[in-house]
């Protein structure tokens, strides 16, 4: 069955809008590991506007599946990395004016940054994925820096499915490009994950997709914890997917 990554960030989001230490991020953790999920993301921006140092080092002494730290290729951020040193990193874009990440990891343009970046990383230990969009050059170029793990960017497949999804609509079309590119990613030797956007509406047919290795999933469990608890949020998440 294909795994599930909790993206814990909201979870800090809610704490810092009036700077104080609750909720905790490390226990939303803790809860998701025990309701079944099979990793812990966290993003550790430039700005720390959720997750922060602290929250980085205290997650890495008590996640006990895997943690996933995305991050940007800023020097900073990666000898943070290189400390601290997760389970796995996952190279995401990072621009401070938006509001989530808004695409993917354009690895074309920004190769020789990347590979270095790669090597550094994977020197500690540390494997590495991708947050690319689904195409065959980004694919390719990954494939060329040394990556072993691609995440593919669902975005335009979640929202074209919110606007109104179903056979025949532009969802589906987005829908059978991941399917492609996930076959093409395989054939080059990837393990292939996806993100972004995913909720409980939309996920099903993403997970369906054959030899899809993890989806990973944050606002969407985090907003829905507010009404049933991240536990209950963690555990119908997995019971779609599955």
């Amino acid at each position: 069955m294909v795994k599930l990554g909790v993206n814990i960030d909201h979870v800090a989001t809610v704490r810092e809008a009036r700077k104080t230490f609750e909720p905790d991020p490390v226990e939303a953790a803790r809860e998701s590991e025990e309701a079944g999920c099979d990793g812990i993301v966290c993003h550790l921006r430039k700005d720390r506007r959720h997750v922060n140092d602290g929250d980085l080092d205290r997650l890495k002494a008590a996640v006990t599946t895997r943690l996933n730290l995305e991050m940007s290729v800023d020097p900073e951020i990666v000898a943070i990395a290189c400390r601290v040193r997760p389970d796995q990193a996952t190279l995401v874009p990072e621009n401070r004016q938006e509001i989530t990440t808004e695409g993917g990891l354009d690895v074309v343009r920004n190769f020789e940054k990347v590979r270095s970046v790669i090597n550094s990383l994977s020197g500690e230990g540390i494997e590495v994925s991708l947050f690319i969009d689904p195409e065959p050059e980004q694919v390719e170029a990954s494939k060329k820096a040394g990556a072993d793990i691609i995440e593919f960017h669902t975005g335009r497949y979640a929202g074209e499915f919110n606007a109104g999804g179903g056979p025949g609509t532009r969802s589906e079309k987005e829908l059978e490009n991941l399917r492609k590119m996930t076959e093409f990613a395989l054939e080059n030797g990837f393990t292939v994950c996806a993100g972004h956007g995913l909720n409980y509406s939309n996920v099903a047919p993403v997970a369906r997709i054959k030899n899809m290795y993890e989806l990973n999933i944050g606002h969407s469990i985090i907003s829905k914890a507010v009404f049933t608890g991240i536990s209950g949020a963690v555990r119908q998440m997995k019971e779609l997917m599955a």
